[in-house]
């Protein structure tokens, strides 16, 4: 039986966002990890909570290196934010309609 899904949009409950955000931060932390092992890269991730702007940081390495390759990083690279995100979701949930009515067509 699979997951229920769930909106995505800021949770209301303190004690409930309080929750989610312990657990979804572990689960993000390992994401890290696992990247940085398998595909051998470096990885640095900050977190500020919304209510008592607390950090939180996992580094697979030295997190100040991390931060000063970043800073002297000059190259054209790969940059995303919130918005971008909802629009390439946007795309592919339009595509996978278009996919399901074209191959559903009578």
């Amino acid at each position: 039986m699979g997951r229920k899904k769930i909106t995505i949009k800021k949770i209301t409950d303190e004690r409930n966002r309080q929750v989610t955000f312990s657990k979804r931060k572990f689960g993000l932390m390992k994401k890290a990890y696992e990247l940085s092992v398998l595909c051998g890269c470096e990885v640095g991730l900050i977190m500020f909570t919304g209510t008592n702007n607390k950090l939180f940081q996992y580094a697979s390495s030295d997190m100040d290196r991390i931060l000063l390759r970043y800073t002297e990083y000059n190259e054209p690279h790969e940059s995303r934010t919130n918005e971008d995100i909802i629009k390439v979701l946007k795309f592919y949930f339009i595509l996978i309609l278009l996919t399901y009515y074209y191959y559903n067509q009578i």
